[in-house]
């Protein structure tokens, strides 16, 4: 059996949750790594105005609790998006991901997480498509400088609505260091998360874990692990084909109550996902 590393997303926990507490419930809860998010000014961790020796002092914080950092997510690209027909929109977007490309250096981690652009009624699907990957065209340079891989996301921004498309973006970038940061979940309402997965194949860095209710099938859809209609064994089949090694990261809602228990009810749900020989829906 593959060996993969069982993280959990920052966002999993309430805002304003300390990282000590972070890091102290993801470690009580038996997982190995943490996705830290960069924020904005004010935020708890990392932001836009974190230094070289504060990003130094997380990365300690963390292995303190024995617990890896891999890679940076960031929610900032919602308001400062690659394909803004605003260019200096653009241009702070592109800040964003080189922000997150110098922390990844400084602590370690060898990914980050980028929202590539939305479409909307100001941005055309093909204004989208070319402006996004110009602008990633120029932060790649600094993503090779680093070696640290940009995982272009999918995610529900009305953009690479199928993996054949999010396979030819990626390759049309042109560098070894655009990668795919695939997330489960959020192809559920569109597609089957295991096709998305063996069409990526080896351009995918990293993979979120969420699941859906495809009967709501709108954003209240998504569920807590193994509550929804994500057929887990074959994705999990379906990584081991692409001989994927990495670190499977949690990114769900946070308890109303009681963060550590959101982070033991993840990691024993995770635990029967990746576990070997686990039959799940065909238990039944």
């Amino acid at each position: 059996m593959i060996c993969l590393l069982k993280g959990i997303n920052q966002w999993c926990y309430p805002d304003g949750t300390p990282l000590e507490k972070v890091f102290e419930y993801s470690k009580e809860a038996e997982f190995d790594a943490v996705e830290l998010n960069l924020n904005p000014v004010g935020g708890i961790g990392l932001t836009m105005e974190t230094t070289a020796s504060e990003a130094q002092d997380i990365r300690k914080l963390a292995s303190s609790y024995d617990l890896t950092l891999k890679s940076l997510s960031t929610s900032l690209l919602w308001k400062f998006p690659l394909s803004s027909p605003d260019e200096e929109v653009r241009r702070q977007g592109k800040n964003v991901v080189i922000k997150q490309l110098e922390l990844a250096n400084i602590m370690g981690m060898d990914s980050v997480l980028v929202v590539p652009g939305a479409v909307s009624s100001e941005t055309s699907y093909s204004d989208c498509y070319e402006r996004s990957q110009n602008e990633l065209k120029e932060v790649l340079e600094v993503a090779e400088r680093f070696s640290v891989k940009i995982g272009i996301e999918n995610v529900w921004n009305k953009f690479l609505l199928s993996p054949l498309e999010m396979a030819r973006y990626i390759d049309e970038l042109g560098s070894e260091y655009a990668k795919a940061y695939f997330d489960v979940g959020n192809v559920l309402q569109f597609g089957f998360p295991e096709q998305w997965i063996k069409t990526l194949g080896d351009r995918i860095t990293k993979i979120h874990v969420k699941d859906f209710n495809t009967k709501v099938g709108n954003i209240t859809g998504f569920v807590p692990l193994l509550a929804g209609d994500v057929n887990w064994p074959a994705v999990k089949k379906a990584l081991d084909e692409i001989g994927y090694t990495d670190t499977i990261t949690a990114e769900i809602s946070p308890y109303a109550s009681s963060p550590k228990q959101a982070a033991i009810d993840t990691a024993n749900q995770m635990d029967i996902i990746l576990a070997k020989d686990v039959l799940l829906k065909e238990e039944v």
